[in-house]
């Protein structure tokens, strides 16, 4: 208990939580959360939060060694993720579809829900570099405000939907497709320069 509150930073809460607020971008997955629903029906927000904390708190506690143990860099797997978020954008902006599986309520709240979507490659990478700044208990309070803040999205989501009508669900899936496809293309070009 002692440990705790020598530990516990306002500022390094803050700090963390920012950065992984900002990584984690739920606010602008809306259209593809919206997307997602539309293809499997429904979405459980509890179950989809309490994966993605378990994934990004297990990550953070054994990330690099469970990569080191398959022989995977941090590098190759920020590849893999951003490749999957390549394909997700090129159906938000093409209206194609890339993924061919049949996904019910249950399964999309994991994948792609969960993973990779607010618990992928960018938000592991970033949690690997908080550990290097950041003490763990700081990082793990920041993930916990995080996570709140996802479940509270998931459940607003259909208010969300209402309020900007097919029309504007369409522009918004279309800009923030684009955005995505960006994110998708620095993720890869930056580490694929680090792999090599």
């Amino acid at each position: 208990m002692l440990d705790f509150f020598t530990s516990f930073s306002w500022v390094e809460l803050f700090k963390a939580g920012t950065v992984l607020f900002a990584v984690i971008d739920v606010v602008g997955s809306i259209p593809i959360i919206i997307k997602i629903k539309e293809t499997a029906g429904e979405i459980h927000a509890a179950r989809t939060s309490v994966v993605s904390f378990f994934i990004m708190v297990g990550f953070l506690i054994l990330g690099e060694s469970i990569l080191n143990l398959f022989g995977v860099t941090i590098e190759s797997f920020a590849v893999a993720g951003s490749l999957i978020l390549f394909a997700m954008a090129l159906e938000m902006i093409l209206g194609v579809k890339v993924f061919r599986d049949q996904v019910t309520g249950k399964t999309a709240s994991v994948v792609p829900l969960a993973f990779p979507i607010i618990a992928g490659a960018g938000t592991m990478t970033t949690l690997v570099s908080l550990k290097a700044e950041y003490q763990e208990i700081n990082i793990v309070l920041a993930i916990i405000v995080n996570v709140l803040i996802v479940f509270a999205v998931l459940k607003l989501t259909r208010r969300i939907e209402n309020l900007l009508g097919e029309g504007g669900i369409a522009i918004i899936k279309k800009v923030f497709g684009i955005i995505l496809l960006a994110i998708a293309i620095k993720l890869f070009t930056t580490n694929l320069q680090a792999l090599f």
